[in-house]
C-alpha cells in the first residue's frame, strides 16, 4: 500500500495550489481520505476530510472557504485545492488513508 503526495511548490500569499495523492495498493474507495499539515516546531493538524465516495467532507475551522478536498475513485487520487495561501499555512502536507500516510510535499507560501 502506498500513497504518494506532489503538487507542493513555492507559492506566493494570495496563491493557489493544488495538491494531490495517488494511491495503489488497497482498496482507495472504501476509505475516507484526509489531508493534514505540519508547520516547523508545531503538531500535525487535520486540515480536510473526505467520505469514501466523496459525497461528504469535512474541513478545519481555519481554511473553510478556501481549501477544497475532492477524490477521484477511478484514478484512485485524492485532491487538496487550495487558494488565497497564507505565509502561515507553509507546512509540509500529508495525506492518510486509515493508518497509512504519505511522505509529505512542501509548501512554502512566501513573497
Amino acid at each position: 500500500a502506498q500513497l504518494v503526495e506532489s503538487g507542493g511548490g513555492l507559492v506566493q500569499p494570495g496563491g493557489s495550489l493544488r495538491l494531490s495523492c495517488a494511491a495503489s495498493g488497497f482498496t482507495f474507495s472504501a476509505y475516507y481520505m484526509h489531508w493534514y499539515r505540519q508547520a516547523p516546531g508545531k503538531e500535525r493538524e487535520l486540515v480536510a476530510t473526505i467520505s469514501d465516495d466523496g459525497g461528504s467532507t469535512i474541513y478545519a475551522d481555519s481554511v473553510k472557504g478556501r481549501f477544497t478536498i475532492s477524490r477521484d475513485n477511478v484514478k484512485n487520487t485524492v485532491y487538496l485545492q487550495m487558494s488565497n495561501l497564507k505565509p502561515e499555512e507553509t507546512a509540509v502536507y500529508y495525506c492518510r488513508a486509515a493508518s497509512r500516510w504519505g511522505q509529505g510535499t512542501q509548501v512554502t507560501v512566501s513573497s
